[in-house]
């Protein structure tokens, strides 16, 4: 369980210099207001009769301080894309550089390349100068213009480098992997003594960091998996027999295989890494969808990239640069066991397979994502400015806060499979609430409590 303590923000030092954003410290003016510290959002905000909340679980509210840390103007930002990509990379990019230049004054900022391999000097990457011209129209743009990679580096190489270009403030735009990264090197600055602000801004559109209730991307990549799904579902009902298997992103979740399900309503049944599934027997899934064949004459089946990965004999050995690792692919092996079963019952069937993996996130954000982009990018600058390091900015119960990185990357977020997510899923698709009726979801207790934190319903 998370505690006080571990949301404790850590700050370079005290905060002696006037914002040069001129806003108000009053309500009712119609101008907008600096947020003080002891602004706070609650972690958890639903009660039950007998229940109090405890309010020292709690968040800083993200926002403007009327007191900074730095000196904007004499001071130089650098900004790193790290990981896969995700609708809004550059629409970030943008708005990060926009808010430090037009209303901080802030003129100096880097664009680091290639992820974290850019902040190692080996590698040859001399980081590019953001300017205006650059990135006027850059959020029309796919994927990232400053590139991207998986995998850490020395953070102490990081560090040396950053003080030798003399960045104050660094912002890692990535997923908890990217975050991990950015721990290291706040905390290396902090061991050095180093003037270094270091903010994360999370991207996953697996939608899996904790206290980010929406991390941006996601809603892009919901709307392009949901075409691919009325696609399939096109495909599958001009077919005889026609059976449409989808393999969705989300290695340790299911929000987006949940998300498009619910978005589409063309989906009979779906997988999701939080609930085992029996694929043989009478109640398992070949079952399942023979019964559906044999009634409507097509079906629509959705996977998730980590679902069923206990279906076989082993765990990869292999890991990505990132130090995931690497899945079997469960989409590609019940297609097989799909087509095997319904030979064996002599049950005629055509079996179209999709995999949109990489083309649902190598899109433009849509307007839901563009928005979030531009205020998780502006509250990150104005944490950066203010001293704030070792932190990301989360969104939780919609509110934007800061969130300790070692608190949002402890674990994965899982969607909840007592949720009202999970509830619609089942209702929309008719499928049972267990194929198989096999396991509980999760390994503890822990983990259901976890799933209940941060957010985890969108």
């Amino acid at each position: 369980m998370i505690t006080p303590e571990q949301l404790r923000i850590t700050e370079l030092g005290p905060r002696e210099i006037a914002s040069p954003i001129p806003l108000s410290r009053e309500t009712g003016d119609g101008i907008g207001d600096y947020v003080d510290d002891s602004a706070r959002v609650l972690v958890h905000i639903e009660m039950r009769d007998g229940e109090e909340t405890d309010s020292s679980l709690c968040f800083e509210k993200a926002g403007p301080r009327a007191r900074l840390y730095f000196r904007p103007q004499y001071c130089r930002a650098a900004i790193v894309t790290c990981g896969g990509l995700s609708p809004g990379l550059n629409n970030v990019i943008r708005s990060v550089h926009n808010e430090l230049y037009y209303h901080y004054g802030l003129k100096d900022i880097l664009g680091i390349r290639n992820g974290f391999q850019g902040l190692n000097p080996a590698s040859g990457l001399a980081p590019v100068e953001l300017d205006p011209q650059m990135v006027s129209n850059i959020h029309k743009l796919g994927g990232t213009v400053l590139g991207s990679s998986r995998g850490p580096q020395d953070p102490k190489v990081m560090v040396d480098y950053l003080c030798s270009l003399g960045v104050n403030m660094l912002f890692c735009v990535g997923g908890d992997g990217t975050q991990r990264g950015a721990h290291t090197i706040a905390q290396e600055a902090l061991r050095q003594g180093a003037p270094l602000a270091v903010v994360g801004i999370a991207k996953t559109i697996d939608n899996d960091i904790h206290f980010v209730q929406r991390s941006f991307g996601f809603a892009t990549a919901l709307e392009k998996a949901k075409e691919v799904l009325d696609g399939a579902h096109v495909e599958a009902k001009c077919a005889p027999n026609g059976l449409a298997i989808v393999k969705l992103m989300g290695r340790n979740a299911g929000f987006i295989a949940a998300g498009a399900t619910i978005a589409s309503q063309e989906v009979n049944c779906t997988l999701i890494p939080e609930l085992p599934f029996e694929v043989d027997g009478p109640d398992g899934l070949l079952a399942f969808l023979k019964k559906r064949i044999l009634r409507k004459a097509h079906a629509v089946l959705v996977v998730a990239e980590g679902a069923g990965q206990d279906l076989f004999e082993s765990p990869r050995d292999a890991r990505d640069a990132s130090g995931n690792q690497k899945l079997h692919d469960v989409g590609v092996f019940l297609r097989d066991r799909i087509r095997e079963y319904f030979d064996a019952e002599g049950v005629p069937i055509a079996i179209k397979y999709f995999d949109p993996s990489y083309l649902i996130r190598s899109v433009p954000a849509n307007s839901a994502d563009s928005v979030l982009c531009d205020q998780m990018a502006r509250m990150a600058v104005h944490a950066a400015v203010a001293g704030k390091t070792d932190m990301l900015i989360g969104y939780l119960h919609n509110y934007f806060v800061h969130v300790p990185i070692p608190a949002a990357v402890r674990s994965k977020k899982h969607l909840n499979p007592e949720g009202d997510l999970w509830m619609a899923v089942i209702a929309t698709t008719g499928q049972p609430a267990r194929l198989g009726g096999i396991g509980k979801p999760f390994g503890t207790a822990g983990d259901l409590e976890d799933a209940k934190v941060g957010g985890s319903e969108f």
